[in-house]
């Protein structure tokens, strides 16, 4: 027959075929791509019921509204029909009962795997047709599993809680899997450096580890580790909460004698705050000088600005890399509860605050060694960063990172309040004058005691809820006068005015000596510390 063809009629790959068990192909006209859809899943594609107790059989719409009962099936030759119902009217490819065409499909099938992303965040398994999830199923909101009362709820950003007492420390360690520091690590400790443990550790502060008992082994059998902190730069002047992990980092590197990295995240608060990259970087510089005045030894400890070290170091930024082949985008979203709106700088930064986990991050200082386990202090809400980091570590071939985790440290106003960097009231900061940190404490820190004299001599004060208490717990190192402190408060024999003049002065010194420590550091010795070079070790 010659000329161009005749009009085209439906062919066998206009329609959804079965292929068993349970697995249809649909295939486009003109199209050399297919779609491999479960059985459920084209049962919603085609918007019908599948055929009860028929695996291998589809309702096939046509022009005329009816429902045809078709059968695939597979030959040696290929496949071909067994009609089940009657023959329906032919029709061409614009007819009204046609499928949908490639653009529909991809709709269709965008939807169908946002879904199925949807349902392992909400219920923690893979979608499986025909099986419900499993009573035990965790339910997880930012990565994090939803508590029965969703009163706390802790990521690297957002710290909440519905408590006066603060977070539930022992609910999170359920949480996140991690495990309690009990007594017996802390003795391990103290045999193991040979010094008595710092109070951080005796009060709780530092409440949770992943791998502390390695990190010990490791320096029991001489092996070498390192240790690894940092600070998201977000404002010129750090609160005395920021200190909490310096100074206890500060304490690891003297009783074990390792070498420290201190992470600068300048970049990450300029994707997550309105700043500019100027700004960020000279915010590092700020807080540098406070860390160093923490008194860090300048030939143990290197400091960096992510900004700065990128770009100077290949062996960083293969290490993060590395990491970023290995971390989807959807388990990023599911563990950092990323979206589709942000930027793509804030899903890959997770890999950037890895690679410092690896030694390989730091050839100057380990001199390329691949094999030194790192241990990081940090608060519990970094966790979720280093959850990721473990995940991936086996799979590049690196150790993975052991962490201690501290609690958080709560606003002058309250556990339930949040402490920002804009509200000067909201914490002491280590530029504040003793009279500023005398009024602050004096007229917004929040109190356990009673009403009246009268009522607190009677029934006492609370100290779960007493900033000025939490506060002294964290700088009171005198382990019998912080418990003479709380007898006193909790009988009514110690007033709430008296309590905040304990605190007065205890911080005052502590911050006047900070301000002395820092005034004394010149642009040079900053820039010695965040220069990458050798430290005082030989890898």
């Amino acid at each position: 027959m010659m000329g161009g063809p005749g009009p085209r009629r439906t062919s066998d790959l206009d329609r959804l075929w079965v292929r068993r068990p349970y697995r249809y192909m649909r295939m486009a006209p003109h199209a050399s791509f297919c779609i491999k859809m479960t059985h459920a899943e084209a049962s919603a594609y085609i918007g019908m019921a599948c055929v009860p107790n028929g695996k291998d059989r589809v309702r096939t719409p046509h022009a005329d509204g009816k429902v045809r009962l078709r059968r695939s099936v597979k030959t040696r030759r290929g496949r071909h029909r067994k009609k089940v119902g009657g023959p329906g009217p032919d029709h061409s490819r614009t007819a009204p009962g046609h499928l949908p065409l490639r653009a529909e499909i991809d709709a269709a099938v965008k939807l169908l795997l946002a879904l199925k992303v949807e349902y392992k965040n909400a219920t923690g398994e893979d979608y499986k047709p025909g099986s419900p999830p499993t009573s035990d199923a965790p339910i997880t909101y930012n990565g994090l599993p939803a508590t029965s009362d969703e009163s706390d709820f802790v990521d690297p950003w957002t710290v909440q809680t519905g408590s006066a007492k603060g977070v539930d420390y022992d609910k999170l360690i359920v949480r996140f899997g991690s495990s309690k520091i009990d007594k017996d690590l802390i003795d391990r400790i103290e045999r193991v450096t040979g010094n008595k443990a710092h109070h951080f550790l005796r009060r709780g502060t530092f409440f949770s580890h992943r791998d502390m008992h390695q990190i010990l082994d490791a320096v029991e059998k001489k092996q070498p580790f390192y240790l690894y902190t940092g600070r998201g730069p977000s404002s010129d002047s750090m609160h005395v909460g920021h200190l909490v992990p310096f100074i206890f980092t500060k304490w690891l590197q003297d009783v074990f004698n390792v070498p420290l990295v201190v992470q600068m995240t300048d970049d990450e608060k300029y994707l997550w705050k309105d700043l500019t990259l100027e700004k960020a970087y000279q915010y590092t510089i700020e807080n540098a000088k406070d860390i160093i005045a923490c008194g860090f030894d300048v030939n143990k400890t290197f400091i960096f600005s992510d900004l700065e070290y990128m770009g100077m170091s290949s062996g960083f930024y293969k290490n993060v890399v590395r990491v970023q082949k290995h971390v989807t985008f959807n388990q990023v979203k599911g563990i950092f509860g990323f979206t589709d709106s942000d930027c793509i700088g804030k899903i890959s930064f997770p890999a950037i605050q890895a690679a410092p986990s690896f030694s390989s991050s730091f050839p100057q200082i380990f001199n390329g060694r691949k094999d030194i386990q790192c241990l990081i202090p940090c608060a519990i809400d970094q966790d979720p960063y280093f959850r990721m980091t473990r995940d991936v570590a086996p799979r590049i071939n690196y150790l993975k990172p052991a962490l201690l985790h501290s609690t958080f440290f709560p606003a002058l106003q309250g556990a339930q309040t949040k402490m920002s960097a804009s509200d000067a009231n909201s914490s002491i900061f280590l530029t504040d004058t003793p009279k500023q940190i005398k009024n602050k404490i004096n007229k917004h820190a929040f109190s356990g005691g009673k009403d009246t004299i009268e009522d607190h001599r009677k029934y006492g004060g609370n100290c779960e809820v007493d900033v000025c208490y939490m506060y002294l717990t964290f700088f009171l190192e005198d382990d019998e006068k912080l418990e003479k402190i709380k007898q006193d408060y909790t009988s009514g024999a110690l007033l709430t005015g008296e309590l905040k003049k304990i605190l007065i002065e205890t911080l005052q010194p502590i911050i006047a000596t900070h301000q002395e420590r820092r005034k004394g550091l010149t642009e040079e010795a900053v820039k010695q510390f965040m220069t990458p070079r050798k430290l005082a070790f030989d890898f």
